[in-house]
């Protein structure tokens, strides 16, 4: 049988990580723009609005604000994700017994709560400087973002300032110590842990459906589309913990925002607020994110890039 060591499916998962997050990050800043918008202060009216209006006010680099952090964290997150997906499969399948569903659920649960150890903090700076140019865009829609900065100091506060992640984290380390960074875990938590409870287990007996017998593999383009119908799936169904947590991480709030203090308090206020709706902002968004992120990482297990990169390494002495 096939042994997959998991040094090879860190590679691959890493690999479509970096892969993913380069082609899906301006719909996933459009999503958090999306999320954080309040009802009658809507700067983008869809999407390819939120895009449009991002590229105009910001440059195309704009859509890629947050992407670093993003990038340099995917790979141990998939990482983390992958190896313990993996390892409670292998615990849970004792006497060589194939996993039942309820086992293979409790894999994806362990997997979901490993992972956001990285995601949380990831994910809070992501989005602190995915949102740093929705406010303020209103008075910067006609004035040229640079040019109010340089000429006259008077608008310095409209002009969304560039920020770093680093600069970011450093200001919650100090102002609020490591629970700044982990602002959301429980919302994080009930987003992520469900996404895999939904995720693994979809997948698995989507993609059993394409095998034309137990031994083979099925075809890549039924393991990238397995990948894409249970991902985006799984990304509908914890959307609205998504914008729960988009908003509780969100720092910058605009002058008649309001702020929550915490999951409960958060989902009320939407709902009283906004109504039921606004629990499905960014669906769309998460869907068309997500989608590709977990087909292309499909398609690299398929591939077997980490196996390749492996076998023709000094590494394979390692993993010898």
């Amino acid at each position: 049988g096939k042994c997959k060591h998991l040094p090879a499916k860190l590679i691959n998962g890493g690999i479509a990580g970096i892969v993913g997050v380069t082609c899906v990050f301006p719909i996933d800043l459009a999503k958090t723009r999306l999320q954080n918008q309040r009802r009658g202060q809507q700067v983008y009216k869809s999407m390819m609005d939120c895009l449009v209006k991002t590229v105009r006010s910001e440059g195309y680099f704009g859509m890629y604000r947050g992407a670093a952090v993003n990038l340099t964290l995917v790979t141990p997150e998939k990482a983390i994700k992958l190896a313990a997906n993996d390892f409670f499969r292998h615990h849970l399948a004792k006497d060589g017994k194939g996993l039942t569903v309820f086992k293979e659920m409790l894999a994806g649960c362990g997997a979901g709560m490993c992972q956001v150890i990285v995601t949380t903090p990831m994910e809070m700076l992501k989005i602190q400087l995915q949102d740093a140019g929705r406010l303020g865009k209103k008075h910067l829609v006609a004035t040229n973002a640079v040019l109010s900065r340089s000429y006259n100091s008077g608008t310095v506060i409209s002009a969304p300032r560039a920020v770093s992640a680093t600069q970011i984290a450093k200001e919650l380390f100090h102002t609020q110590g490591i629970q700044g960074l982990y602002k959301g875990l429980g919302a994080t938590l009930m987003r992520d842990v469900p996404f895999s409870i939904v995720y693994f287990p979809l997948f698995a007996n989507l993609n059993r459906l394409g095998k034309r017998s137990p031994e083979e593999s099925s075809p890549f383009y039924w393991a990238f589309l397995s990948g894409c119908a249970a991902g985006s799936t799984a990304a509908v169904t914890v959307n609205p913990c998504d914008v729960v947590k988009t908003r509780l991480q969100s720092l910058n709030k605009g002058a008649s925002e309001e702020t929550y203090r915490g999951v409960v308090d958060c989902v009320s206020k939407i709902m009283q607020k906004e109504g039921p709706s606004a629990f499905l902002k960014g669906a769309g968004c998460r869907a068309l994110v997500i989608a590709p992120l977990f087909g292309i990482a499909q398609v690299m297990y398929f591939v077997g890039v980490g196996e390749y990169i492996l076998d023709n390494s000094p590494l394979r002495l390692l993993a010898a």
